[in-house]
């Protein structure tokens, strides 16, 4: 059995999420969650991250201190991991480490994906090996980089009979169907747009708290069904698979083009919510096989009442469930992901999906960086 930590920090830029998994280098035996945590931002570091995505032109400085600070707090957070289980660095195989996504481009003329992370100084300060970089080379072969998740889906939920989409309600939304083993279908993974992105940015806007707890405040609120088809409209929605975004597409300036000015802040925090059970719905629809299919939840969404209520009256052929039923935290999962991945490095073993990706082969992901 190994041990590995995985490090991640998602476009909600609310904290690292650090996961402690174990791994059987020997078998096919499913990876186990021991333990997680999340150490939430500094107010000012998550500022200046939050400026740097939305920056057209950043400088060395920024981008410097930036990392450095976010290095820090990611080594923090394994100290932390493993203080309470006294462990010390040797007794992890290595850190995966996700770093945080500043500017995703795949669809750019020289696409490129740039994730903010200092993994040379990861393992100065944790005496950890580190495998960093994941996303890059599967985007040199022609990939998305995006999603990466979906393997470990694969190795954690496929069932003998029946089909299982995974759904990741993070800052983004992103989908994956999991067909029943056997059964000789291809993993089908992409981003279907916003989660809680714009539902956390408005309500900071308008009630100040970072996020909407319980949806409480976007069911306070009427869906406006003019302003729902005016955000349906952006062509990525309809756009067919391989596909990835993020905050460079979807952010408030993106929701205010389409505000006609005249509407109540809690109808149009009702109606972001609807956009995401809306848009979740319309791309899970036809992978669905009825009474035969679990949409399988996890990330900060999954905790959102209001929303997982929105999701269920769109997908009423659907036994919807959050993934704690299934052996693994809906909080921990995107974290756990990239543990795995760094085994999967280690192991010499490919870390993508090309049938996801869009990648013109299975890769090695990450680079390794010994302490």
């Amino acid at each position: 059995m190994s041990l590995f930590v995985g490090l991640m920090s998602g476009t909600s830029l609310d904290g690292i999420d650090a996961a402690l998994v174990e791994i059987d280098d020997e078998s096919d035996q499913r990876p186990r969650l021991i333990d997680a945590l999340c150490l939430p931002l500094a107010a000012e570091l998550r500022t200046a991250l939050l400026e740097l995505t939305q920056a057209s032109q950043v400088s060395f400085a920024a981008l410097g201190a930036a990392e450095s600070a976010f290095c820090d707090h990611q080594a923090e957070a394994v100290r932390q991991l493993l203080q309470r289980h006294g462990l010390t660095p040797d007794a992890i195989t290595a850190i995966g480490s996700h770093g945080q996504t500043i500017e995703h481009a795949p669809y750019a003329d020289a696409p490129f994906t740039y994730q903010l992370d200092n993994p040379s100084r990861l393992a100065e300060l944790t005496g950890c090996r580190v495998v960093a970089d994941f996303r890059r080379r599967d985007m040199a072969a022609g990939g998305q980089a995006a999603p990466l998740a979906p393997i470990f889906h694969q190795a954690l939920f496929t069932d003998t009979v029946r089909t299982r989409l995974i759904l990741n309600l993070g800052g983004i939304a992103n989908l994956t169907r999991l067909g029943p083993s056997g059964a000789s279908l291809p993993v089908i993974g992409f981003d279907t747009g916003p989660a809680n992105l714009l539902i956390d940015a408005w309500h900071a806007r308008h009630r100040g708290g970072p996020i909407d707890e319980d949806g409480n405040w976007a069911a306070s609120g009427n869906v406006d069904r003019h302003l729902l088809e005016r955000l349906l409209d952006e062509p990525y929605f309809t756009a067919t698979p391989p596909k990835s975004t993020g905050r460079e597409l979807f952010h408030l300036g993106w929701v205010e083009t389409r505000l006609s000015g005249h509407e109540a802040a809690a109808d149009v925090q009702a109606t972001l919510a609807e956009l995401t059970a809306v848009s979740v719905a319309q791309a899970a629809h036809p992978f669905i096989e009825p009474d035969r299919t679990d949409l399988i939840v996890c990330g900060g969404g999954a905790r959102n009442r209001h929303l997982m209520q929105r999701l269920a009256i769109h997908l009423p052929d659907v036994s919807i469930g959050q993934c704690d039923a299934f052996g693994w935290s809906a909080d921990w999962l995107e974290a756990g992901a990239f543990a795995w991945l760094a085994w999967r490095r280690i192991q010499r073993l490919p870390g993508n999906l090309p049938e996801v990706t869009g990648a013109s082969g299975p890769r090695v992901l990450g680079g390794i960086y010994a302490p």
